[in-house]
């Protein structure tokens, strides 16, 4: 299993609050039989809206910590949502708080979803906006996102830290690495070998 201590990267200022998965990702992309290809529509029609969205600015391209609001990922629980924002690039977000479900599907991709104050993330959208080429650093073992010099204390659910620093993270991964085990049991059960 991959475990998820640490994430470096340049990051991309989505100040904004209660940012549904419908803005995330447009419901017509929810036909996809896989997620290939989700992450060029993420925020599309927000991006076709308004010429000066951040995922349409260049010196944002190819960031991978996504600065955001509060009650981010409200809405319709799709997991089409974390997985454009994965394919877009996102290896985390910061926000201020999320919406239970969306957090929970972050989780079990490996996108940790950790909650920093209000002045905290103005303070560094503010530092990415000046200078796009920055590096964050969000640490989970420390509880920390560091920009340059500050660092800045940041939380989240226990459970979810712990499942992804010990990288227990990956549900589906756990559950292939015994499949032998779990085709062994279901040949013991009754119910499951007993149809006529």
């Amino acid at each position: 299993m991959q475990t998820i201590e640490s994430i470096t990267a340049r990051a991309i200022p989505l100040p904004l609050d209660d940012i549904d998965t419908d803005r995330i990702i447009p419901a017509r992309y929810l036909r996809c039989v896989t997620f290939e290809g989700l992450g060029e529509h993420a925020f599309e029609d927000d991006r076709q809206q308004n010429a000066e969205h951040p995922f349409n600015q260049p010196q944002f391209q190819g960031a991978g910590i996504l600065l955001a609001g509060r009650n981010f990922g409200c809405g319709s629980s799709r997991e089409h949502a974390p997985q454009s924002l994965m394919r877009w690039g996102v290896k985390a977000i910061v926000g201020e708080s999320f919406a239970e479900i969306f957090f929970g599907n972050c989780t079990a991709n490996g996108i940790p979803c950790v909650c920093a104050d209000p002045e905290a993330l103005r303070q560094l959208g503010a530092a990415v906006t000046a200078a796009p080429k920055t590096e964050l650093t969000v640490n989970l073992v420390n509880k920390t996102v560091t920009c340059g010099t500050r660092s800045f204390p940041i939380s989240m659910q226990e459970g979810a830290r712990q499942s992804l620093v010990t990288g227990n993270w990956d549900f589906l991964g756990q559950l292939v690495e015994v499949a032998s085990q779990t085709r062994e049991v279901a040949q013991r059960l009754p119910y499951m070998n007993s149809f006529a």
